[in-house]
């Protein structure tokens, strides 16, 4: 299995520093003008603005001190997205590069009802990162202050003087590094047991086929999960497999089970806690979610590896609903059943959007954050660090198609995460139940696929 290359462009260190005010305006010497909080807006190219805080610091602090090692924002760039950014506009102009843009604003985070940051700008900067030479090492494109204000506004980042006069200055640290990853698509929807192909560019070759199929809870509790009675693994199935039945008003018993290439079952999702309707309602509520166990097989029996529980949220305004997530790591060698939390989301019930395990955000920004083992291995599961001692950086993404749309769902998985076959194929489970998920949690009122519904009337037979 080869990975794709993509980049990570990580952006941290933020701290503001506003000239103090000058003697005989009124106001101590030295003291800020303004003790509003200060944030900034974050953009690479045409990707999403995030948001993140920017310290406010004595004028006169300086050097590592000013540092704060916190981490501001994280874009993803495939190889696609490379090309288009790095691809000369004309047959002899110059090669465009990326440019990362940050806006720097006064006053609290929010929008006004037209939209419009309701934060007053102080400046921006444009930071030019030539992305190509981040796909083989880790590049560091600016760290340190840099002046700003209106006259600086749009400019290219630079070092500032050392005496800045009335201009404010924003120290950041903005680097790359390469994020190689697995990519995956289903060749169609997982209700319809499709093939599930490996992405390399151009190409696509087959890796793992799924299997659909409705299948009872009691069926699924009469297996045995392990082979050491006082293991957690029994807990969890008897504790989230729990009948819970209301006839009309309940989606159960689904499962997608995952095969190598010889046949071999190498990883099943299964839903052992029903999707069931609130009372006095057609949805399924966060209070009373379905629930899905991410199984893998080890020493001939299923093992839980994971917990998905979804619901279906009411969304604010024009925005819908959305289709709310949680996923638990299940770990290995405690007896309790509690699990970790990894990801805790949601995604637009009507466009869709992505379901993404990313802990960049968790790891300290002075170091990387993509080493890791895979779930198959040890790690540092059962102790302090888990689950982060082996899930660092990136860990995976599943694009989801709003409900009604034909789904194929495309998975990337990172590198540092795969040790073997066996390893992608859980996380190809996971996706394939968030999935469903979109199926499971739609209003009661409305009638499923036929591929779902043809299936529930063959288990009613």
């Amino acid at each position: 299995m080869d990975p794709c290359p993509f980049v990570r462009v990580l952006v941290g260190n933020l701290a503001l520093k506003m000239p103090a005010a000058p003697r005989g305006s009124g106001s101590s010497a030295g003291v800020h003008p303004t003790t509003a909080p200060c944030y900034c807006r974050i953009r690479l190219n045409k990707l999403p603005y995030q948001t993140a805080t920017a310290p406010l610091l004595p004028s006169a602090e300086e050097g590592p001190a000013s540092c704060t090692g916190a981490f501001a924002a994280a874009f993803h760039v495939s190889k696609a997205d490379l090309d288009r950014a790095t691809a000369k506009p004309a047959l002899f102009g110059p090669r465009r590069t990326a440019r990362l843009k940050v806006a720097v604003y006064l006053g609290r985070r929010g929008t006004t009802c037209g939209g419009v940051s309701s934060g007053r700008l102080l400046g921006k900067v444009v930071v030019p990162l030539d992305l190509r030479a981040a796909v083989a090492k880790p590049v560091v494109f600016h760290s340190g202050w840099v002046a700003i204000g209106k006259r600086r506004a749009g400019r290219k980042a630079a070092p500032a003087p050392a005496a800045s006069g009335g201009a404010a200055q924003l120290n950041l640290t903005v680097r790359a590094e390469p994020d190689p990853r697995f990519v995956f698509e289903f060749d169609g929807e997982p209700e319809c047991s499709p093939q599930v192909l490996q992405v390399q560019g151009r190409m696509k070759q087959p890796m793992f086929t799924c299997k659909f199929s409705c299948r009872s809870n009691s069926d699924l509790r009469s297996r045995s999960v392990q082979s050491d009675p006082g293991n957690g693994g029994r807990n969890w199935l008897a504790k989230f497999g729990s009948d819970r039945e209301r006839a009309g008003k309940e989606r159960k018993g689904w499962s997608v089970t995952v095969h190598d290439l010889s046949g071999s079952p190498v990883a099943l999702a299964s839903m052992v806690t029903p999707f069931v309707a609130s009372p006095g309602s057609d949805r399924v509520s966060r209070s009373n979610p379905g629930g899905w166990l991410i199984l893998r097989p080890v020493d001939g029996t299923w093992t839980p590896w994971g917990r998905l529980e979804c619901w279906r949220e009411r969304g604010a305004g024009a925005g819908g609903d959305f289709l709310g997530y949680r996923f638990e790591l299940v770990p290995d060698h405690t007896n309790s059943g509690a699990g970790v939390c990894v990801a805790e989301s949601g995604v637009p019930a009507s466009r869709g959007g992505r379901f993404a395990i990313d802990l960049t955000a968790a790891q300290p920004f002075g170091r990387s954050g993509s080493p890791g083992c895979s779930p198959r291995g040890s790690g540092d599961f059962g102790h302090g660090l888990w689950p982060f001692g082996s899930f660092r950086g990136f860990v995976m993404s599943a694009a989801v198609q709003g409900e009604g749309r034909c789904s194929r769902p495309t998975v990337e998985v990172g590198v540092a995460h795969v040790g073997c076959a066996e390893d992608a194929a859980a996380f190809v489970a996971l996706a394939a139940a968030v999935d469903l998920s979109m199926d499971a949690c739609r209003l009661f009122s409305c009638k499923l696929r036929r591929e779902l519904s043809a299936s529930r009337a063959e288990l009613l037979r």
